[in-house]
């Protein structure tokens, strides 16, 4: 019979979340969908369990993967009236048991945690005579921890399933070094707390004896995320016993790279054959046509929870297709302006991205449209160590040379080479990946300049741009990568780059890595309440080959589960930004190669050059009084808005006006560089300076 507590308790879940706090003994296993009320769940049960005496606060352990989620559920067994229970990371919990069991295991002083691995590292790579950098010791580092993570010590690295980032002899020479640099030194790493917790348990039946008097009843958090190393300790604490829930969801497990693995969630049944078993598939987050966009995607996936959605139904999820990077930016920038004109707070607004480099166009968009953003996971572009380093010899290179006017992107080609840059791109999506996206784009922007420019000048521009993004504001858009969203919410969100090579990237080339890319689309999409929007490039930059195409886990969905159907995609605007399913417009814009010379035919390779539709060398006019003008409206415009005027539009975007001398919005958003959200916002000035230049 439910005490007056316990029905307080039991008050306001629904029949899945009911039947999970009712589950007070045993093994309990509950696979819990994208926005089903877990958290209240196993913070519900636990409280029941304590008020109808099932457990004892004072020997519960709640164990989960941040603090941000630790704090949130201690927060809710407080509002619930309930004290004493022990809710924390793995390692907070293991560093706790550890620090007071240490005089009973060593003589010696506790060692002291490291912060980073990265200072061990690097030194360890100077010993086994490895050149590195910051990008390389981070990989390097990630390597190790994964190792660690799966209970792989050097003599079976030779025998792991993993590419490592350097060769496994030497990467195995790497590991003992800095194995033995933090022996000398007296440290310990993360993954060191529970190798040394473990093994204390293991081998010392009286501290085996103190753990299992200390905590009897148990529950985990993103089960999914576990790893081997944590799951053995797991079993450690627990012993012959069983009271154990674990709660977690394998549609989001996005953190294989790390040594995580849904098996232990989705096998729970093995080995406890008598756990109660409970889904949750009441999903309060998401609208109805958000959440059948979700289960489409992650469709097949195994033991994949089926959403039902418990919200009023709402707009169905846009498939937005543009004709480059710069234009799906652009793009999403002028929507994310319309939201708010409209009502919607910034905060409540999140661009979501697969990789880090994604995030430089949509942090120069936003601010120049004057909204504030927030990054989440990573630093901003001009934050990035790399990216600090280029500028530094940038501007080194400005104050010690005289460049000439025409030499701009070979000298910043030049410069960026010399800190290991080349135009291939390594293989991998490491730190190194990461590094050389985020040098490309700076390359690009050296690219998208004008040949007159000169390195101070372009230097200069840098500074003013980094100073515009990095203007603060309180309520702000979210940029975040869908790893660093994963747990997050937002009423409004735009999934960016959903195109083949970037959700799945490239090199997911195995079916395991694909289905693990089919996870992270399901966590971006199912981040969304009321509002999805997907969006994906035909190109990477303007003027560019067509070559990329829809990602596969969206062109294999039905027609009914989002805006329209992707047969007919059509220009919204007439530069060539699509939107899935409109009639407005044209037919579907095709491009068979690079866009050619106007003048000799030569197919046309620099940005510079497409944006002018000539190459550099072949005889145009160009009408200068035009160039002049939009020059002086381009300053006018730039100090209002308080931007750097290559913002507004680069010189060689204003030197194609002049020689083109486009009539309507048609021609003029034919010109690469002018996408649809400088379209609407600086059209019909420019064509007016023409118009008047023309006399018409």
């Amino acid at each position: 019979m439910e005490n007056a507590d316990g029905r307080d308790i039991l008050a306001g879940l629904d029949d899945e979340q009911r039947a999970v706090a009712l589950a007070v003994s045993g093994p309990v296993r509950v696979l819990a969908g994208a926005g089903t009320g877990k958290t209240r769940a196993i913070t519900h049960r636990i409280a029941y369990s304590v008020h109808e005496g099932a457990s004892d606060p004072e020997k519960t352990l709640a164990v989960t993967f941040t603090n941000r989620a630790a704090g949130e559920m201690r927060h809710r067994l407080r509002v619930l009236g309930v004290q004493g229970v022990q809710v924390r990371t793995f390692h907070s919990a293991a560093l706790r048991q550890l620090r007071y069991f240490w005089p009973q295991l060593s003589n010696s002083i506790f060692p002291e945690l490291m912060s980073s691995k990265a200072p061990l590292v690097a030194r360890a790579l100077s010993f086994s005579k490895v050149d590195s950098d910051s990008a390389l010791v981070r990989d390097v580092s990630g390597d190790i921890e994964w190792c660690k993570s799966n209970m792989i010590d050097s003599a079976l690295v030779a025998k792991a399933k993993r590419d490592f980032t350097i060769d496994t002899a030497t990467f195995t020479k790497v590991l003992d070094a800095y194995e033995q640099i933090k022996k000398d030194r007296n440290l310990l790493d993360f993954e060191d707390i529970l190798v040394l917790m473990a093994a204390a348990i293991r081998t010392r039946p009286h501290i085996e004896s103190a753990v299992h008097a200390a905590y009897r009843w148990f529950t985990v958090d993103e089960f999914q995320d576990v790893n081997p190393l944590q799951k053995n300790l797991l079993d450690l604490w627990l012993g012959e016993r069983d009271d154990l829930c674990v709660v977690g969801d394998p549609s989001q497990t996005i953190y294989s790279f790390t040594g995580a693995s849904s098996q232990y969630l989705t096998q729970f049944v093995q080995q406890y054959p008598t756990a109660t078993r409970i889904e949750l598939v009441r999903c309060y987050r998401c609208t109805p046509e958000i959440t059948a966009m979700a289960n489409a995607v992650i469709h097949g996936g195994r033991d994949a929870v089926t959403l039902r959605s418990q919200r009023d139904s709402g707009a169905p999820p846009k498939v937005t297709a543009y004709a480059d990077d710069n234009d799906e930016a652009a793009g999403v920038a002028q929507s994310i302006k319309a939201l708010i004109g409209g009502g919607t707070p910034a905060a409540d607004i999140a661009v979501l991205f697969r990789i880090n480099a994604q995030s430089a166009e949509y942090e120069t968009e936003l601010s120049q449209a004057h909204i504030p953003i927030v990054l989440r996971g990573t630093e901003r572009f001009f934050d990035r160590p790399e990216v600090k380093k280029a500028i530094m010899l940038l501007r080194g290179d400005a104050k010690n040379s005289a460049l000439a006017p025409d030499s701009l992107t070979e000298h910043v080609r030049d410069v960026l080479s010399g800190t290991g840059w080349t135009p291939e791109p390594p293989r991998g999506t490491g730190a190194m990946r990461e590094k050389w996206e985020s040098l490309l784009a700076l390359m690009t922007m050296a690219e998208e300049c004008s040949d007159s420019m000169t390195l101070a000048d372009f230097v200069a521009e840098i500074d003013l741009r980094a100073s515009v993004e990095h203007a603060p504001g309180a309520s702000a858009v979210t940029l975040a990568s869908i790893h660093s969203a994963k747990g997050l919410e937002w009423p409004v969100v735009f999934l960016i780059g959903c195109s083949e090579g970037l959700l799945p990237l490239s090199y997911a080339d195995t079916d395991d890595a694909v289905e693990e890319e089919r996870r992270l689309a399901y966590v971006g999409i199912s981040r969304a309440g009321r509002e999805l929007n997907i969006s994906w490039a035909k190109a990477r930059t303007p003027g560019g080959k067509s070559t990329r195409s829809l990602s596969r886990f969206f062109t294999d969905l039905a027609p009914g589960v989002f805006d329209g159907t992707l047969a007919g995609i059509a220009p919204r605007h007439g530069k060539g930004s699509f939107i899935a399913g409109s009639s407005q417009g044209g037919g579907t814009r095709k491009r068979s190669g690079p866009k050619p010379c106007r003048v000799c035919g030569k197919a046309l390779v620099t940005p510079g050059e497409r944006t002018l539709g000539h190459c550099t060398n072949c005889p145009v006019s160009i009408n200068e009084s035009v160039f002049e003008q939009l020059r002086e409206w381009r300053k006018e415009r730039s100090t209002q808005k308080s931007v750097p005027a290559y913002i507004v539009f680069t010189d060689v975007t204003l030197t194609a006006v002049a020689e083109q001398m486009p009539t309507d919005l048609d021609g003029l958003s034919a010109i690469p560089g002018i996408g649809p959200a400088k379209l609407t916002e600086y059209g019909d000035e420019v064509l007016a300076i023409v118009a008047a230049a023309l006399d018409i």
